[in-house]
């Protein structure tokens, strides 16, 4: 027989990482039918014949956001044969919210108590047996990250969801309350499943406009519930909606009073606090970010990230795979041009960016031990403070960092931004931030004409930092996207040492998406690179031709004109940037294929020589930089953000925004950057480039009249 379980909880309390040991790396990624929020479901390794399906984080079955109301509308209208409901145990007071709706919905239940080693650690006390007969369902001590109680839970859900029944419903109010919400079970007793009847009840006393308009009740009979629920009102001196929130928290804390007993005395900091007093003051908070930005992108780009990069230059592939492939091909008596593309077009053109895979995997480590350790929910509420003044809440954070690695799940990642101006904003915006696959654009760069520079790499990515609120002010200016920012409540969850195997999944499975990617789309790209570089007309035939004749030649010096004002208006560069829309990284695999030498390795005199014929100074090399990382992403984020965006108009103007952004941006660092280093001569575009400044200081300082502040939240522990 087989099962459907539900895993359900509040965002940071550790739903991921117990649905990654509960279902170990098989899970189904997709869409929800009709919506496009990502769900992962997945069976559980040791009971084939039951499914986890892992919702989006959730606070409330009231919701604002497109991933809320998925999570809402599954939980009420699919069939499931059981919850659970994991919660952080060492904040149960606000975990508890959640649970007492769930229970409303008489499905069967299982409380997963989370964190219980820190629990202990911290010196409190948890009656589990109590807090078990005072929710009337079984609660389990587990702990998601060292694996404890998995199997525990696995039985217990598993009875829970055989037995197929569920307790009675929670009764959590005053009797007024109680009063009213049971007229309005009379009264829809007929339209609505019985299981259901409670939970339609007091969402309708809530008046959730969601839930009325489902039922599309007919004026008479909402006329009569409205009436019980003003009658409340009135009573209790209150709105229906603050009336249930209080209630719900005053059950919660006679719960938690009578069940949960802590070391710390109140008004004590605990070592989260501490440790917050710095990260999260208001002056050392920006500072304490910025250096360990720079140490990440410096180990992982410079250091370790570089030896290791030219291992697999100079080594792997220099040394070993294309010889080898090259004397096998030539042993089997391959043609030439067959040789010229397995050697130069596909192993030359995929050792480029594969080389750089060291340097990606150690970004994306870091990054997840300062995301799974709880760093990163700080900085995106530090972050709140800074972007709140651009027109952006704290939320908008989360998908900036998450496109460090990829944009495709960075623009998805805006579905939590209830605003729509804002999401559409921030999907603008989000690809500005470097990704993985421009790291190795940034490495060869910074390589051959910065000498290696250390600073390169993190560089860009403040630089990518810097354009995000650049263009947000200018954005938020506009009339589409004025307006207020969203409030922004976040859980700040207590520093622990992260999983290394949850961290070594997430690690994987972003270096594999870049591997498929070089499998796929880069290796085709490489043989299309190929052919239009080797192929061409030259004397009135077509065949085999020197580069310079080749049909790359011709198709970037076709255009190569608009570049020239950037600095980099030969066809090589052009080309590449091309090459740049399908993938950021076919870039670099270009440059391999067009410079005739395989490999971008080892930093060479002869790959210098080449790289002046791409760039003839520094200052181009920089504007082509700059201008690959600001224009529009690659193909695949292209048609997430189309998919996202619902709207052709702002689709059109956001690929609009990018591109012109990044041209602006590279004709004024190549012009006035070139002036101030004696290499550009003075000229019609230098005046171009003044005017564009004087333009963009104008759009960042004018006055805006729909400018308002808000204040930001962070929750932390029980003191929230």
């Amino acid at each position: 027989m087989e099962l459907k379980i539900a895993l359900a909880g509040n965002p940071n309390c550790g739903k991921t990482t117990l649905f990654n040991r509960l279902t170990g790396s098989s899970q189904y990624v997709g869409n929800w039918p009709g919506v496009t929020v990502e769900k992962k479901e997945g069976r559980l390794k040791v009971e084939k014949d039951v499914i986890i399906q892992d919702l989006p984080g959730i606070y409330s079955l009231s919701p604002y956001t497109l991933e809320e109301v998925v999570t809402r509308d599954y939980l009420v209208k699919e069939k499931h044969d059981a919850i659970i409901n994991i919660i952080d145990g060492t904040n149960i007071e606000r975990n508890l919210y959640l649970t007492t709706q769930l229970m409303e919905l008489n499905i069967p239940i299982v409380v997963a108590l989370n964190m219980m080693d820190l629990v202990r650690k911290n010196g409190d006390d948890i009656d589990l047996d109590k807090l078990s007969r005072r929710l009337g369902c079984k609660v389990v001590p587990i702990s998601a990250l060292k694996g404890e109680g998995d199997m525990v839970l696995i039985n217990e859900i598993k009875s829970a969801a055989m037995a197929n029944r569920a307790k009675e419903a929670l009764h959590v109010f005053d009797g007024s309350v109680e009063h009213a919400i049971a007229h309005i079970e009379e009264s829809i007793e007929s339209l609505v499943d019985k299981d259901d009847l409670r939970w339609f009840a007091v969402k309708l006393f809530e008046r959730d406009e969601k839930v009325i308009g489902d039922l599309a009740l007919d004026g008479s009979l909402m006329e009569h519930i409205e009436s019980h629920i003003a009658d409340c009102e009135k009573e209790m001196d209150d709105d229906a909606e603050s009336i249930i929130i209080n209630q719900r928290y005053t059950y919660i804390q006679t719960i938690a009073e009578a069940c949960v007993t802590r070391k710390r005395p109140a008004g004590a900091l605990s070592m989260s606090d501490r440790i917050d007093r710095i990260v999260t003051n208001r002056f050392l908070a920006l500072p304490v970010f910025v250096i360990v930005m720079f140490m990440v992108y410096f180990v992982s780009v410079t250091t370790v990230g570089t030896v290791l990069t030219d291992w697999i230059n100079d080594t792997l592939f220099g040394a070993w795979i294309q010889p080898a492939a090259q004397s096998a091909l030539t042993t089997a008596g391959a043609s030439g041009w067959l040789v010229s593309l397995v050697v130069d077009g596909v192993l030359g053109g995929l050792a480029a960016p594969i080389s750089f895979v060291p340097q990606m995997a150690l970004v994306f480590l870091f990054l997840s031990l300062l995301e799974d350790c709880g760093y990163m929910s700080r900085v995106a509420f530090i972050m709140d403070r800074v972007f709140r003044r651009f027109g952006l809440s704290g939320k908008s954070f989360i998908p900036f960092l998450i496109s460090s690695g990829c944009g495709v799940p960075a623009i998805m990642a805006c579905r939590t931004i209830e605003n729509e101006k804002d999401r559409r904003m921030t999907m603008m915006t989000t690809t500005l931030i470097p990704c993985g696959a421009k790291l190795p654009v940034i490495a060869v760069i910074a390589g051959f004409t910065m000498g290696g520079a250390w600073w390169a790499a993190p560089l860009t990515y403040f630089a990518g930092m810097i354009m995000v609120i650049v263009s947000c002010i200018i954005l938020k200016k506009m009339k589409m996207f004025a307006g207020e920012p969203a409030p922004f409540v976040m859980e700040l969850p207590q520093y622990h040492v992260p999983s290394a195997k949850g961290i070594g999944i997430h690690v994987w499975e972003r270096v594999w998406s870049f591997l498929k990617k070089a499998g796929t789309v880069l290796f085709l790209c490489c043989v299309i690179m190929w052919f239009l570089g080797s192929f061409g007309v030259q004397n009135g035939a077509l065949g085999l031709v020197d580069t310079e004749h080749s049909f790359m030649a011709a198709i970037g010096g076709a255009i190569a004109w608009i570049f020239v004002p950037l600095g980099f208006g030969t066809w090589q560069a052009v080309a590449s940037s091309i090459s740049g829309f399908a993938a950021k990284e076919a870039i670099v695999s270009t440059m391999g294929v067009i410079s005739g030498m395989g490999a971008v390795s080892g930093y060479t005199g002869s790959m210098d020589t080449a790289f002046t014929a791409f760039f003839p100074t520094t200052i181009a090399a920089v504007a082509f930089l700059l201008f690959n990382l600001f224009d529009s992403p690659c193909l695949a984020a292209i048609t997430a953000m189309a998919k996202e965006m619902g709207s052709r108009k702002f689709f059109w103007f956001a690929l609009g925004f990018q591109n012109l952004l990044a041209y602006c941006v590279a004709l004024m660092v190549y012009q006035l950057g070139g002036l101030a280093t004696a290499t550009v001569a003075f000229g019609p575009w230098t005046v171009v480039a003044l005017v564009m400044l004087a333009a963009l200081v104008y759009l960042l300082f004018r006055p805006d009249p729909n400018k308002t502040q808000r204040g930001h939240v962070a929750i932390q522990g029980a003191a929230a």
